[in-house]
């Protein structure tokens, strides 16, 4: 497993703990991933994705339940909720092209969600992809935490996770 996937693996984990226990526990839950086997860096990393989709997650509630109204957040399952949470806030801040972001969801909701998770998931991350691309809330085309058009031509993302998340070959069906 890539450390990417490891990256975002634990980052829904504790996404998903925030959402259970509320932020009165968060450094108890931030102690369970750092305390979990593993890459110093990978957890840390993860921490670091976590706090920042739980920083975002009422704007990513909102588009949420407006692109599933039958299925608004209060309503999802919290596996998925937490995926959705995760994958707005990579997409809205480009950490990766956004077509790679919503494979990796579609892939932890076929491990972690229901039988038909993937197919929300990637209707609804899709669907926001979209609208942050057209109202420039996204670096939906670049990675690497920049617009393509404004890190300098050539010039990889600092970021070795990131550049990781770039490289990869792998077919995104």
């Amino acid at each position: 497993m890539s450390s990417r996937r490891e990256i975002r693996e634990l980052a829904l984990q504790a996404l998903y703990q925030y959402d259970a226990r509320g932020e009165a526990d968060l450094s108890q839950i931030e102690r369970s991933v750092l305390d979990a086997p593993g890459p110093e860096a990978v957890k840390r990393q993860a921490l670091e994705v976590a706090r920042g989709a739980w920083s975002t997650h009422a704007d990513a509630d909102a588009l949420t339940s407006e692109f599933s109204p039958e299925w608004p957040t209060h309503r999802q399952p919290p596996v998925d909720r937490s995926i959705l949470r995760l994958g707005y806030y990579e997409i809205a801040h480009g950490l990766a092209p956004a077509a790679v972001i919503i494979n990796e969801a579609v892939e932890l909701a076929k491990a972690y969600g229901s039988e038909r998770s993937p197919a929300f998931i990637n209707g609804v991350l899709d669907k926001i992809a979209k609208r942050l691309h057209e109202t420039g809330g996204g670096a939906v085309a670049g990675a690497g935490g920049e617009p393509e058009a404004q890190r300098p031509e050539g010039k990889p993302p600092e970021d070795p996770w990131l550049r990781d998340a770039m490289n990869d070959s792998r077919p995104l069906s």
